[in-house]
């Protein structure tokens, strides 16, 4: 198929298609429906499904429960199986996010820009959706629902792919979700799960024409599987390889507590620091401090030779690793930090050019003119001055929803709410004109 291309998948009545293209053919189906439904019948349908998730509560902690028991019985550590269980209060707060979405703005139908041309012509560039959307995701069962929700509210019917890990958990939030939907007159099929195995998941990737984009969220295999199997357009979600530099000028007592926390208070997430420069002018002193700090709080720090020469004259250091290649490239998502002495604001950015996921980067200082230059320099969906990482989320930046925090340059980057779940096409309005 050339790139651009669109497969002939015939008649949604065709017999002899597979589960998954008749899945996304009734997904494609369903998304016209939706694509035309009101402000009001949406959040009227994203009410009733928080109402459901209350309602069966006890069903979906019951289904989570297997997933949980069979995780722990294949050895996973439970910082993984904590982000896969449910009990009562996070099914309520999953119900809890889709009554906010049911308050944030439908972005369906807004005037992006519109303006009359000389020739009398009146033309409108307005948001639309994109129609169906699949999502690719690991672990977390609650995704399930926010996902589902962030679709429904732009418009867009959505197929699910979550981990096998959560099987269980995800096929008892779906039916409940689907089951929802109708009582606001929408199609079942507005929101719909796909089967866990790999052919699947390959089927889906290749099912250009009637899934117009894939989101993958997880780990960095993940993503990249579908970002190089997918003939589906994909909007790549991002790694988390996230910066603190803290330059020459930076107030230490300020650089230390936006460490602290951006490294420990979610080490799991993908806005978490992974990394830490240090100016040499202040590394001494700010090691001095640092290392201590986060040895207490169960950091362990993988440092080039300055810094492990450092945590050796440090008795409340804890033993400071050498660190590899690899490690500068990483995202833990655990309670390890790569840690490297620089000598310039210049090294600091090519180290971040070299080695960051352009995610989160965040520079500490009291000087505008390094500040201006880290922020015009490093090319990342979030650059920071004097605060934590954490920060960059679709919740913290006031967009209420989040479908996932975007690396890449086209179409969306960074948070990705409501307005960045849909496309725009043109309304041109005229009164008999024609071309010359």
């Amino acid at each position: 198929m050339r790139t651009g291309e669109r497969a002939d998948w015939g008649s949604p009545y065709d017999e002899g298609v597979s589960e998954i293209i008749e899945l996304c053919r009734r997904a494609r189906e369903a998304s016209y429906a939706l694509a035309a439904a009101s402000r009001a019948t949406k959040d009227a349908a994203l009410h009733a499904m928080a109402a459901a998730l209350r309602d069966n509560t006890e069903t979906i902690v019951a289904a989570n429960s297997k997933d949980v028991a069979a995780a722990r019985e294949a050895g996973t550590p439970e910082s993984t199986v904590d982000r896969l269980a449910l009990d009562p209060g996070r099914v309520d707060a999953m119900a809890a996010g889709l009554e906010q979405l049911a308050g944030l703005v439908d972005p369906v139908g807004e005037v992006v820009r519109g303006y009359t041309l000389p020739n009398g012509l009146e033309l409108k560039q307005v948001r639309v959706p994109f129609g169906v959307v699949g999502i690719i995701y690991e672990a977390r069962p609650n995704v399930t629902a926010d996902a589902a929700g962030i679709c429904l509210k732009s418009g867009n019917a959505v197929l699910l792919r979550g981990s096998s890990s959560a099987a269980a958990s995800n096929e008892a939030i779906v039916a409940v979700l689907r089951e929802a939907a109708t009582q606001a007159g929408l199609p079942a099929d507005v929101i719909q799960g796909v089967p866990g195995d790999r052919a699947a998941v390959k089927e889906l990737m290749q099912a250009r024409g009637l899934v117009d984009v894939l989101i993958p969220r997880g780990g960095a295999g993940l993503i990249q599987t579908v970002v190089t199997e997918s003939t589906v357009p994909v909007i790549e979600t991002g790694v988390g390889n996230c910066h603190i530099y803290v330059d020459e000028d930076a107030d230490l007592d300020l650089a230390l507590t936006i460490l602290l926390n951006a490294k420990t208070q979610r080490p799991s997430v993908c806005n978490a620091a992974e990394s830490l420069l240090v100016h040499a002018s202040v590394a001494d002193q700010f090691l001095a401090k640092a290392l201590p700090a986060l040895a207490q709080a169960g950091v362990t720090v993988h440092g080039d030779p300055t810094v492990v020469a450092q945590g050796k004259d440090i008795p409340e250091a804890k033993d400071i690793l050498a660190a590899t290649e690899e490690d500068y490239g990483k995202e833990y998502t655990s309670l390890d930090l790569s840690a490297a002495v620089v000598d310039s604001i210049d090294a600091a950015i090519a180290h971040i050019r070299k080695y960051s996921s352009a995610h989160t980067d965040a520079i500490i200082t009291r000087s505008q003119s390094a500040a201006r230059r880290f922020t015009q320099s490093v090319d990342s969906a979030a650059v920071v001055v004097n605060a934590s990482t954490r920060f960059t989320d679709g919740g913290e930046f006031g967009f209420g929803a989040e479908i996932g925090i975007s690396t890449q340059k086209l179409h969306a980057r960074g948070p990705m709410g409501l307005p960045e779940m849909t496309s725009t096409k043109y309304v041109v309005i005229g009164e008999g004109q024609i071309r010359t």
